[in-house]
């Protein structure tokens, strides 16, 4: 489970698949209202009040991104409660009784972010790729590590599979966004990046 701070009111957290794993969580719970899923909610509050003083009281909105080689990200923001404003003893007692009230939006992403320790690892991976995805890929540089992008990507199951098998191999699934990577990240080949290395570097 990683944690960042986006603005005072706001963190984005990632969570890995062996995070739900080791909670006993799969994907399709998180669509559901189950304890377990509470559970790991309060465990993600308890570790942002302690690595980013970030406390949850009041209304909370909780935007959950699925991405389907990587893991989670979750989204939350704090609201103004209707009780901040009140000096009422009683209010404010409920509040903390209540301590945090959810409205969870659920979303789904295609993209796919790998990231590489080096230039002959991705240079690998690209070749193996090829067949499949020649057309694909977003290649950055950011903190001396490679991120190969595929955004939207939609393939046959089996080829998909195959895909995350190949990334995986060389590389690991990305704890850095792309909107991270698109703000700050050196863009080294902005469109098909599996193909353009292929071209550039033979193994």
């Amino acid at each position: 489970m990683r944690l960042e701070r986006l603005n005072q009111d706001k963190i984005r957290i990632f969570l890995t698949f062996d995070d739900l794993v080791e909670r006993g969580i799969n994907k399709e719970d998180i669509w559901h209202d189950i304890p377990k899923v509470h559970e790991l909610f309060n465990d993600m509050m308890d570790q942002a009040y302690q690595e980013l003083d970030f406390e949850v009281t009041g209304p909370v909105a909780v935007e959950v991104f699925n991405l389907p080689a990587q893991g989670m990200v979750v989204i939350v923001t704090k609201g103004k409660s209707s009780f901040e404003s009140s000096e009422d003893k009683e209010d404010r007692d409920a509040l903390e009784d209540d301590f945090y009230e959810l409205e969870v939006t659920l979303d789904e992403c295609d993209d796919v972010l790998f990231s590489f320790k080096d230039l002959e690892d991705v240079i690998s991976v690209c070749h193996k790729l090829h067949p499949f995805v020649e057309k694909e890929g977003k290649l950055f540089r950011y903190h001396q590590r490679y991120y190969l992008l595929f955004e939207d990507l939609t393939l046959e199951e089996t080829v998909y599979d195959l895909v995350i098998a190949i990334l995986s191999e060389f590389g690991e699934p990305s704890m850095i966004s792309k909107f991270i990577l698109d703000e700050y990240a050196t863009t080294v080949m902005k469109e098909q990046a599996v193909a353009s290395v292929c071209e550039h570097f033979h193994l």
